[in-house]
């Protein structure tokens, strides 16, 4: 017999079993949770590799949600076992231990505040996931070819989870942000096909399963066409019933919220006021050299003068294709370059994919980690928004940041360093804030040593720079209903609003007028997400600083980068502490 997906059963099944196995340290702990995850999440699992859950989704309906929940509880009663026994109290049982602690903790008082049941975004979502793992599952062969046909099958049964979730919301009085929900509608469209716009484009899922072999072409056809029939039912109900329920509901999400949020994304409790004044500070600086910089392209000119002026006259690329092609060589370049000066990579570390992301996504490039045993490459995705000509200083630091030497080096050096490790601690237990300050520092390490080449890269550079700090004010401003502080050049005394806030953001950004309307909404339906990029940077420097201050003129910056990048996730309580000691 066939089935969609695992019950919660197979989960109690699986902690007998390891139940049975004796007393474990928090790493056994830790690896016993991602075995039972996997068990109700196959979406967690091929981002792992794990070839068994290639044809399954998971279950997104509250009775779904609440299996994970119960799992987390249930992990966090081992742990407190496992951390009362001897060896539990050496270094990598310890930072383990509190990794799995804090996160576990987080997701729960995401859950207890049914969040689940109002889960709608650009980005992140049940329907987000579903569509962005088809992509990613091994498609090889025929035997994987058919795995993929009964994924296929299953997105019907995950997109009813899901809208069983949403309704349960609309019932309790929970509901998702009307901008979101608006969005999400288009993007469920454009998946379905059904965007009218005359480029010809299939349906996501019909194009996806057309690329298979000829032998299961009926099947793959059929079940793709079950699949997309699912998105129009989906779309058709956030449309007709979602929609016009939500109409009038705000969709910042006030303090308490936020906070909440904010712990789940950063992995700490922050002082919410003084990251938002730490956001102005970056502001007023980035601006002092964004206008040196555009002096140099453009004299008497603005920084976003000098952006429009490069937007036409600066360095391009044509085509899609060419783009997908500068991309891969830009890593390819940085990674010959630095490894053996500032980084020490196993050659399986060294493999990253340029990859074009599919349309009807948010606007904004994201990374794809490898799989466990490397058999799925890291890939970097580039969202074209139906674009063909591709300004070069929007491109160079945003790659550093997605490739190399930052997502890719760190992500992949996670699944390198596994066995050192633990398998949470190099997978699903990730901490946001973590990752994106890493990719941060990194655009700023590669200017640091030389590779943003003229004046034009430079300033590109600070515009990415500036868009992290600009999310800082903003997503804390608008969701909190802050004061826009007296000395700031924009609308000072006044209270944020999310007009306001786009305003702000469309100021200060090179980017187009589409990428700012589709970071606004990805900050509004997930909030404090977007402020661990700069936070998450300065914990990074800090760390760097106190270990250089510590080890004086003997401090290696290449062994200090490995050293780092080799211990896993960290929530940003910690993570300063960690650098600091290496």
């Amino acid at each position: 017999m066939t089935r969609t997906r695992l019950t919660y059963e197979d989960v109690r099944m699986s902690e007998t079993l390891h139940t049975d196995s004796g007393a474990r340290l928090p790493r056994q702990v830790a690896d016993a949770y991602v075995d039972d995850l996997i068990a109700i999440d196959p979406i967690a699992g091929t981002y792992l590799g794990v070839p068994a859950c290639s044809s399954e989704l998971p279950d997104f309906s509250p009775a779904g949600r609440a299996a994970s929940a119960e799992l987390a509880r249930t992990t966090l009663a081992r742990l407190d076992a496992a951390e009362r026994l001897p060896g539990a109290d050496s270094d990598a049982e310890r930072r383990c231990a509190r990794l799995l602690r804090e996160r576990l903790t987080a997701e729960l008082a995401v859950h207890e505040a049914d969040e689940d049941l109002r889960a709608v975004s650009n980005i992140h979502s049940p329907a987000h996931s579903v569509r962005e793992v088809f992509p990613l599952t091994p498609a090889d062969t025929d035997e994987d070819w058919a795995a993929i046909a009964q994924r296929l099958r299953a997105v019907p049964a995950a997109f009813a989870g899901y809208r069983e979730s949403l309704a349960l919301g609309l019932d309790r009085g929970l509901l998702g942000g009307p901008r979101a929900t608006a969005t999400f509608i288009d993007q469920l469209t454009t998946w379905a096909g059904q965007d009218g716009d005359g480029d010809g484009e299939r349906d996501f899922f019909g194009e996806f399963a057309a690329a298979g072999p000829p032998v299961l072409r009926a099947d793959l056809d059929e079940a793709a066409a079950g699949a997309t029939a699912a998105v129009v039912e989906l779309r058709d109900w956030m449309r007709d019933v979602y929609a016009p329920a939500v109409v009038g509901a705000p969709d910042p999400v006030g303090r308490e919220r936020y906070a909440r949020w904010s712990r789940y994304f950063n992995g700490t409790d922050l002082d919410l006021d003084e990251a938002y004044a730490y956001g102005w500070s970056e502001y007023h600086r980035l601006l002092a050299e964004m206008k040196t910089e555009a002096a140099k392209i453009l004299p008497g000119a603005g920084p976003w003068e000098a952006l429009k002026h490069l937007d036409e006259h600066g360095t391009h690329i044509e085509g899609v294709d060419e783009v997908q092609a500068w991309l891969q060589g830009l890593m390819d370049e940085a990674i010959e370059n630095l490894d053996g000066t500032h980084f020490e990579l196993a050659e399986r570390v060294k493999k990253v994919e340029s990859k074009i992301a599919p349309p009807g996504g948010a606007a904004a490039p994201y990374y794809t980690n490898p799989s466990e045993d490397f058999s799925r490459p890291g890939r970097t995705w580039l969202p074209t928004m139906g674009q063909t000509r591709f300004p070069v200083y929007d491109l160079v630091s945003t790659w550093y940041h997605e490739g190399v030497p930052g997502h890719h080096l760190q992500l992949a050096q996670w699944a390198h360093v596994a066995d050192r490790l633990s398998r949470y601690q190099a997978s699903v237990g990730l901490v946001s804030a973590n990752v994106e300050g890493w990719a941060l520092y990194a655009e700023r390490l590669m200017d640091e040593l030389g590779y943003l080449k003229d004046a034009e890269q430079r300033l590109g550079y600070l515009d990415c720079q500036m868009m992290r700090a600009a999310r800082v004010i903003v997503d804390i401003g608008m969701h909190l209903g802050l004061e826009i502080p007296a000395d700031s050049p924009f609308h000072p005394g006044e209270r944020w609003t999310v007009d306001l806030a786009q305003e702000f953001f469309g100021l200060h950004s090179g980017r187009p007028a589409e990428f700012v309307e589709s970071e606004l909404t990805r900050y509004l339906s997930m909030p404090g997400q977007a402020i661990g990029y700069k936070l998450g940077e300065r914990a990074w420097l800090l760390g760097r600083d106190n270990a250089r201050a510590a080890h004086g003129e003997s401090f290696d910056l290449k062994a200090w980068h490995m050293a780092a990048l080799s211990q896993g996730s960290l929530g940003l309580d910690d993570l300063v502490d960690e650098l600091s000691k290496l």
